[in-house]
């Protein structure tokens, strides 16, 4: 492997807030902000939009998304097309 090419790997936090869950895990992926584990040690957080503590596939419960909401913004901006 080449040497001072390849992006930092290092330990990670991924947060899903919306679920209250989070995990420690290896990654190249970089974060301003820092979160104290449970280990005492500071490192990086990345909050994620889903993980497999909230994801419709993993836990069996459907969401209702805000579709008509994007349905018309859609429209608003581009206009509604006649047929």
């Amino acid at each position: 492997m080449k040497q001072s090419i390849h992006p930092d790997y290092r330990p990670v936090v991924f947060r899903d807030a919306s679920a209250d869950y989070a995990f420690l895990t290896r990654s190249t992926a970089t974060s301003e902000r820092t979160i104290t584990w449970t280990d005492g040690n500071d490192y990086p957080v990345i909050d994620v939009e889903a993980s497999s503590a909230s994801h419709p596939f993993y836990t069996g419960h459907s969401k209702v998304l805000d579709t008509a909401g994007r349905v018309e913004r859609f429209h608003r901006r581009y206009g509604k097309v006649a047929r």
